[in-house]
């Protein structure tokens, strides 16, 4: 199993600036934004498709860090009700695949999408109860009339173009938001969907992530790994729940954060998750998202890769050695 990182949270340098810092952490991989939510800052598939000298140029950088590229991400909205959002991040999907099988990488990671609540409508709406039954109006809107076709589509057109693997990350807020969700948007379309597994979204919904692994790894549904963890604030929810929209910034006050691995849940946990990605045939990488606000982006990235280094080393040999 490999370790890397998400380089969005590197995005004020440039790219072979980002990838050193990647590879200074001893990672073996890097994940690269291509559009939509996380940006472009390191990987513009419109201008490296169009331009063969840049894509060489792209393709020697990655190659001379020695590290590999785990998967392109374009995580966005392409179902999104306002249809400016909704186009730009369809188009930056598909160029995303395209950029993808010029390159050679296995994996494209984005989310599922989330509609509105009806045709014309101006945001998304996502549903978390069944309950007045225009709710469940809603869901069959969205599900069957929106989301189901278009990942019919998607999922062709990737498979066109070589592509096998689109990991969708389930985030509350979007229709694939949990293993169930993410299943039944699998077996609707095409097994090329499958899950971008990023446990920290699982730990504030009551989630187990050992048991989402299991789930999701007996229907081979896991294509790509966030690593990446969140605090439980008890003595915040304990009041109000787990259900929190404050800033990510009020800290104090909120129920739950991101934190970077191992400042969330310990090693006891983190093994155990490794090992269970194992069990169920996931040897790819793991991902490291930093989103912690309560370190820098240097501190995070360092502690946090040294943290899941230690961890697939003993996992992976009975002991931490650091060659």
């Amino acid at each position: 199993m490999k370790v890397g990182v998400f380089s969005a949270i590197l995005s004020s340098l440039p790219l072979k600036d980002a990838l050193a810092h990647v590879a200074g952490l001893k990672c073996d991989t890097v994940e690269l934004g291509t559009g939509a939510y996380p940006g472009n800052a390191h990987c513009k598939p419109d201008e490296l498709l169009a331009n063969e000298g840049k894509l060489k140029e792209f393709q020697a950088a990655i190659a001379e860090s020695g590290l590999t590229i785990s998967s392109l991400s374009c995580h966005g909205n392409p179902l999104h009700p306002n249809s400016d959002i909704a186009n730009e991040h369809h188009a930056v999907f598909q160029a995303t695949v395209r950029l993808a099988a010029k390159l050679g990488v296995e994996v494209v990671t984005t989310f599922s999408g989330c509609p509105g609540d009806a045709a014309g409508a101006k945001y998304p709406n996502w549903v978390t109860c069944p309950w007045p039954p225009d709710f469940l109006e809603i869901l069959d809107y969205q599900w069957n009339e929106v989301a189901i076709p278009y990942w019919k589509e998607q999922t062709k057109f990737a498979a066109d173009h070589g592509i096998k693997k689109i990991a969708l990350e389930a985030h509350p807020g979007f229709l694939v938001y949990n293993p169930e969700t993410m299943l039944r948007l699998r077996h609707a379309t095409s097994g090329v969907l499958g899950a971008n597994f990023d446990p920290s979204h699982f730990f504030w919904q009551g989630i187990d992530p050992i048991k989402a692994v299991r789930k999701l790894g007996a229907d081979g549904a896991i294509h790509h790994v966030h690593a990446k963890d969140t605090e439980l604030y008890k003595i915040n929810a304990d009041y109000d729940g787990y259900l929190d929209t404050k800033p990510y910034s009020d800290e104090a006050n909120r129920v739950w954060i991101f934190r970077t691995v191992g400042y969330g849940h310990g090693e006891d946990f983190w093994r155990d998750f490794v090992s269970t990605l194992r069990i169920v045939g996931y040897d790819g990488t793991l991902s490291m998202e930093h989103e912690d606000s309560l370190m820098s982006p240097n501190e995070g990235l360092r502690k946090g890769v040294e943290f899941l280094r230690g961890v697939v080393l003993r996992d992976a040999k009975g002991a931490v050695t650091w060659a």
